[in-house]
């Protein structure tokens, strides 16, 4: 009789719970919604930072425009640069622009 109430005692405290195949499942499926959607937030980031890019070349370009009305030597960065028209960190990404893209002609030289 003992016995048997220990067993019901215990029947009765076990409580239902998630399987390890059911675990594993679940972690499968939100390992591979993550190996989905990580290369794509890159993907992103490089769009964008291009993009940004694309308006720093314009601003340049308007600022070389500007530095032309005052002056009659050749424009250049580091002219650009030293005459305060735009910072070192424009000029970078003036460059970085370039390089990734190849097939568009450069105006301004450093």
């Amino acid at each position: 009789m003992k016995k048997n109430s220990i067993l019901s005692k215990i029947k009765q405290k076990q409580v239902d719970g998630f399987t390890l195949v059911e675990m594993l499942i679940v972690l499968l499926i939100i390992s591979v919604l993550i190996l989905l959607f990580v290369p794509n937030l890159s993907k992103q980031k490089e769009a964008v930072k291009n993009t940004g890019n694309g308006a720093v070349v314009k601003v340049v370009h308007s600022q070389a425009e500007l530095y032309k009305l005052d002056h009659t030597d050749e424009v250049t960065l580091s002219k650009l640069v030293n005459n305060g028209n735009i910072t070192q960190k424009q000029a970078d990404a003036y460059n970085e622009y370039y390089k990734k893209n190849t097939a568009e002609t450069r105006d301004i030289v450093n």
